[in-house]
């Protein structure tokens, strides 16, 4: 099912700043999946910074009525703070060796733990070019409420 967006929404501005600066260790990350998939979640890692203007609007965006709902009801999420690419991105390695920077970039899990969406895991690296409805079909494309 294809859920649209009310129009009436509107995005928070300032966009938020979602990201603490915390050091984040690769089995604080593997516990994090884990813990969703024992909770029948999708697990979502978003790697990010506040200085990124795509990672604050991507954030406002899921801050919105309905897509928090949607997320919230489906979905754990992590924010992963790279800083200025000199923190956590050892992480990367997790979902792909060869990802050095770019952000945001999404990391969507299916309840078992599996990433499926490492093909186009960087697509949010352009969220000002994307409307809200294509971010939220987005997440829609990958979260699957059958499982």
């Amino acid at each position: 099912m294809h859920i649209l967006l009310d129009s009436e929404e509107s995005l928070i501005f300032p966009h938020p700043e979602p990201y603490s600066g915390m050091l984040i260790a690769d089995a604080d990350l593997k516990k994090f999946i884990n813990l969703s998939v024992e909770q029948n979640k999708q697990s979502i890692i978003i790697f990010g910074a506040n200085w990124c203007p795509d990672a604050r609007l991507l954030e406002a965006v899921m801050q919105l009525k309905l897509i928090k709902k949607y997320l919230d009801r489906h979905s754990n999420i992590l924010h992963i703070d790279v800083g200025d690419y000199e923190i956590n991105t050892e992480l990367f390695n997790v979902f792909d060796k060869n990802i050095r920077d770019g952000i945001p970039r999404i990391f969507i899990m299916d309840r078992k733990g599996r990433n499926i969406n490492l093909q186009d895991n960087d697509t949010m690296r352009k969220a000002r070019d994307l409307s809200t409805q294509d971010i939220f079909d987005y997440f829609q494309k990958f979260i699957n409420e059958a499982y």
